[in-house]
Order: structure tokens, then C-alpha cells, then sequence
């Protein structure tokens, strides 16, 4: 192993690190100066090199960029006795390995040499690779059944719909489907059809003549035109307004369609793959989606399994994002010691694939070394037994909310409900559909909840929405959409 290189003006600090890593084994090798360290580096290299900022003869700062540019793989950790944040965000921005404020503790500097020096010895990792990544990375057998149904879709143009929770990566399968699919030379559109207002989502998806409304000053082809020749994802398509799920049952029945406010159809040649994270089945018997419609884009359904079902590739998917984030940051990849991983592995990930992602990219911003330990997880990942490294809790990982087992039990000062006996018999009913897999319990219940409230309020009013609402403390345009929304006004 090379030598631990420390460059100081201040004698008494060589001395002192000279002397504690020498009890540890370490041979060191001390400077006084920048200019002499440079000049030390055209015949030799150091394993891990510790510098002080504020130097006669050149700057720290400097030192670490034109160290850096030589050896960019060197941990450099900087030290000062003025620590403001400028000096700090300096140093990290410089590539620091890190920062490090006088008076230090010697064991904790000792220690953060320490895990330097292993970050120096540690091996390059296979996904640092200048290779392209695959499309979809995955080797759990959930995942390998879904390589081989868009293998065997390759020579299709049918109709998809792809289902699974959240995050899991629905428009990566849409984009593999049509990249190899007969349509591949053609384009691929996708659009989220819960992200556009109900009023615009028409003129969206199938486009407007001039005039056809206020504002529509010029003709605008919508997004079956624009996908003409290819493939058109519909993402969240169990949140469609029923009504434009009447026009796109036509598209798809007939072939064809018409621009808002336009009398000419057009021919629509466009494969659809749509894609969701209900239960369109349960939608389908509650009204709130046309079961023809679901009948139209259930052709071939392909279900992507959440993360906590396919636990081996939480592995190789956060060396592929934490590889990804540094490479759009500019900087090193961090790795995750053995510790660290396991606990990612134990944990579930609610919010699947895409909260993984977020999770490696706020590490390779936030963890204080390259080699991420467990103590740096953000405090949602750790064990409540694990201690916090020096990075505050506030700074959480902000991918999706935590699961409902660790979050903060309700306040004890709720209002009191007379006949608060249904809250006993939510909870039963509750646990009944948990304890049976049941999909959707969230949104099975909210609506059964919101679907009583609402006729009992009319049965209190005869029927009056306006009176319903200001009853129940709603706008009457919420009432109304409710109404429509949960299938009440047949």
C-alpha cells in the first residue's frame, strides 16, 4: 500500500497525524507546502491524500483540481480552520472525497483516512463499464415472464395493457414493446391522461380545428396524429373521464376519428398500449369505466411485479442509478458496502422502482463517502436500532411516502364521533382486504366512504346537490363530479 501524503502549513497538525497514523499502521509522508506536493506527484502517488485549504504558496483548492485532473481516482480530503460554506461547497464541487473542520477529533479523522484508504484499494465495478445498459434491467423470474411475453410480441401490433403499482416502470415496457415491434421505425407518444385537465384532454388526444373553441386560434394535430405509423401510450388510463372513454372506444372500434370541432374523420393507424395501476376490473363494476373499453385494451395483459417481489435485483439496479446519477452529476460513482445494501434489500419500496432511483441519486449527492455505509441511508431505510450519520433526518429521500406501518400514529385529539363504532368495523373491513391480497383496498374504500356520505346527504336534502354540499362542507362542482365520478346519478 502507498503512502498517506498530508499537506499543512502548521507543523503541529503533521505532527499530530503523523503520529496517530502511525499507530494504525500507516506510513506517511508530510508537506509543508502545495507546490512541493505537485512536485512529489510526477514520480510517485499517494494512496490518500489530506490537505489544508489556506496554505502559503498555493491554495488547497488549487491543489485538490490539478490533483484531480492527474489522478481523478485519488480521495482527497481537505481540511481548514475556516469552515463557512463556500469553502465547503468548494471542496465537494472540486471532487473531495471529504471536508474536514479544525480543531478535528484525531480518532474520527483517523477513521475517515481509514475509509479512504479502502475506497483507494476497493475494485472498479462492473456497471462503471463504458458498455451501454440494457433497456430494462431485471433477473428475478417475475421479470424474466416479462422479457419473454415482449419477445414473443415482438412481431405484433396488438393491443397491450400493462398493469402494476406505481413505479414500476410501465412506459420503459411500452417503449421496449414498440422498439421491437414492426412499428419500431415509427414514433412513440406517450401521454399521462391523469395529468391533463378533463377540458383539454380531448383536444390532447385527438386534436382541434381553428375556432373549434375559445382560444383554439390555429388547427393542432393531437397525439393519434402524431403517433401515426407507431405506438401510443396511454398512461393512467383508469382515470380517463368516461366520457372521452366513449370517444376512444370508437377510435379503436372503427379506425378512425375527428378533431374537436371537425367534420372530416381521420384515419387513426396507431398501435395502443395503455397502462395503469388500478384495478380496472373493480372500476369497471363500480361505473367509473366502460367494461366494452376494458374488454378493447385487455387484448394482452402484462403485469409488472413491485420491487419487494423481486428483491435480487435491488443489487444491480442501484449500482446501474447510482453509476446513472454520477454520470449526470460529473462525478465519481459511490458503491454501497455490503451492510448498506442488505438493508436496501430489506426494505419493501413502496414506491417501487422509480423510489429506488431517487434514493441512489440523493446518495450520490448527500452520502459523505464514496463507499455508502447503512449509517448513511436516509433515516426511512434505516433500522431504528441504526445510528444517523452527520447528515440531519430532515434530509429524506422524497420518492414516495413511507409505508403505512412507520408512519406517525394519528393525533389522540381527534374529534369525537358519535357512534364512532364504524371506525371499529373500517378497521375490520379494512384488515379482511389487506389479509386477502384484495389490490386497491385504498381507493375500494375511499370510494365506498365517499359514495355514503354523499347519498345520505341527498337523502337528508331530497335530492338538492347544492344544499348536499354545503352540508358536507364541499363546492358544488365537487359534488357534482363526485356524483359522476362514483356512478350515482344512473
Amino acid at each position: 500500500m502507498r503512502d498517506i501524503w498530508v499537506v499543512d502549513d502548521d507543523q503541529s497538525i503533521r505532527f499530530v497525524l503523523e503520529k496517530a497514523l502511525a499507530r494504525e499502521q500507516f506510513a506517511v509522508r508530510s508537506f509543508a507546502n502545495a507546490r512541493d506536493v505537485l512536485g512529489a506527484l510526477d514520480d510517485d502517488e499517494p494512496q490518500v491524500l489530506v490537505s489544508d485549504i489556506r496554505m502559503p504558496g498555493g491554495s488547497g483548492l488549487d491543489l485538490l483540481a490539478k490533483v484531480k485532473e492527474k489522478h481523478p481516482g485519488l480521495p482527497v480530503i481537505v481540511m481548514t480552520a475556516y469552515s463557512d460554506l463556500d469553502s465547503a461547497v468548494s471542496a465537494f464541487q472540486g471532487g473531495a472525497f471529504e471536508y474536514l473542520a479544525k480543531p478535528f477529533d484525531v480518532p474520527k479523522a483517523v477513521e475517515l483516512i481509514r475509509r479512504a484508504v479502502e475506497e483507494s484499494l476497493r475494485e472498479s465495478v462492473a456497471v462503471e463499464r463504458s458498455t451501454e445498459a440494457p433497456e430494462i434491467l431485471g433477473q428475478a423470474p417475475a421479470m424474466q415472464d416479462v422479457f419473454r411475453a415482449i419477445g414473443r410480441l415482438s412481431q405484433s401490433q396488438v393491443t397491450v395493457l400493462v398493469t402494476g403499482e406505481s413505479g414500476t416502470g410501465k412506459e420503459l415496457v411500452a417503449r421496449a414493446l414498440h422498439k421491437h415491434s414492426p412499428r419500431a421505425n415509427g414514433p412513440f407518444v406517450a401521454i399521462n391522461t391523469a395529468a391533463i385537465p378533463k377540458d383539454l384532454l380531448e383536444s390532447e388526444l385527438f386534436g382541434h380545428e381553428r375556432g373549434a373553441f375559445t382560444g383554439a386560434q390555429t388547427m393542432r394535430r393531437g397525439r393519434f396524429e402524431q403517433a401515426e405509423g407507431g405506438t401510443l401510450f396511454l398512461d393512467e388510463i383508469g382515470d380517463m373521464p368516461f366520457d372521452l372513454q366513449t370517444r376512444l372506444l370508437r377510435v379503436l372500434s372503427d379506425g378512425q376519428f375527428y378533431r374537436v370541432g371537425g367534420h372530416q374523420p381521420l384515419k387513426a393507424n396507431v398501435r395502443v398500449i395503455a397502462a395503469t395501476h388500478q384495478n380496472l376490473e373493480q372500476r369497471v363494476r363500480a361505473g367509473a369505466f366502460r367494461e366494452d373499453l376494458f374488454h378493447r385494451l385487455n387484448v394482452i395483459r402484462l403485469r409488472l411485479p413491485p420491487l419487494r417481489e423481486r428483491r435480487e435485483d435491488i443489487p444491480v439496479l442501484a449500482r446501474q442509478f447510482l453509476a446513472k446519477s454520477a454520470k449526470e452529476l460529473g462525478v465519481e460513482a459511490k458503491h454501497l458496502s455490503d451492510d448498506a445494501m442488505a438493508q436496501l434489500a430489506a426494505f419493501d419500496f413502496p414506491g417501487n422502482v422509480r423510489q429506488l432511483e431517487n434514493l441512489c441519486h440523493w446518495l450520490t449527492v448527500m452520502a459523505p463517502a464514496q463507499v455508502v455505509q447503512a449509517k448513511d441511508l436516509p433515516p426511512e431505510l434505516r433500522s431504528p436500532a441504526e445510528p444517523a450519520s452527520a447528515i440531519e433526518a430532515g434530509t429524506q429521500v422524497r420518492a414516495a411516502p413511507a409505508p403505512a406501518a412507520t408512519q406517525a400514529p394519528l393525533p389522540a385529539a381527534l374529534p369525537a364521533v358519535a357512534g364512532a363504532g364504524w371506525l371499529a368495523d373500517l378497521e375490520r373491513e379494512a384488515r379482511a382486504l389487506l389479509d386477502a391480497g384484495a389490490p386497491e383496498v385504498w381507493d375500494t374504500l375511499t370510494r365506498q366512504f365517499e359514495a355514503r356520505l354523499i347519498v345520505t346527504a341527498l337523502g337528508t336534502t331530497r335530492g338538492r346537490r347544492i344544499e348536499a354540499a354545503q352540508k358536507l362542507g364541499i363546492g358544488r362542482n365537487t359534488i357534482t363530479r363526485k356524483i359522476q365520478d362514483l356512478g350515482l346519478d344512473d
